[in-house]
């Protein structure tokens, strides 16, 4: 599980680092999806000691993430439109976005998969 937090945590730290690089170092919130992934990798780290904590903690991350970059996300139509003022903002929210539902996804599939084995120890053998 703490693998699923170190690389998606890792992406957007890259994803965060790419975007403040390209707006030319001109606004610390391109640096968003990095610190997102930042916590995720404190995640990681709290999922090394207690795999429901690090999950459910990954989740909130995720959640607070996916409303952070919802606002951009909402303005790709005017990405393609040509009318939008920060089109590198909507873009990284867009991609940060994508990247946080599909490890919400991952983390709850998991968490599910753990809850039914935790219930069920008899048919794992």
């Amino acid at each position: 599980m703490s693998r699923i937090h170190f690389t998606f945590g890792i992406i957007l730290i890259i994803v965060g680092g790419a975007a403040y690089a390209v707006t030319e170092f001109a606004s610390w919130t391109a640096m968003i999806p990095a610190f997102l992934g930042l916590a995720l990798v404190v995640c990681a780290l709290v999922g090394m000691l207690h795999h429901i904590i690090g999950a459910l903690l990954g989740l909130v991350v995720a959640i607070v993430g996916l409303a952070g970059t919802a606002m951009n996300v909402v303005e790709l139509g005017s990405l393609f439109s040509g009318d939008v003022a920060r089109p590198a903002a909507v873009i990284t929210s867009t991609i940060a976005f994508v990247l946080l539902v599909l490890y919400a996804a991952l983390v709850i599939r998991d968490m599910v998969i753990t809850a039914r084995e935790h219930r069920n120890p008899a048919k794992l053998a």
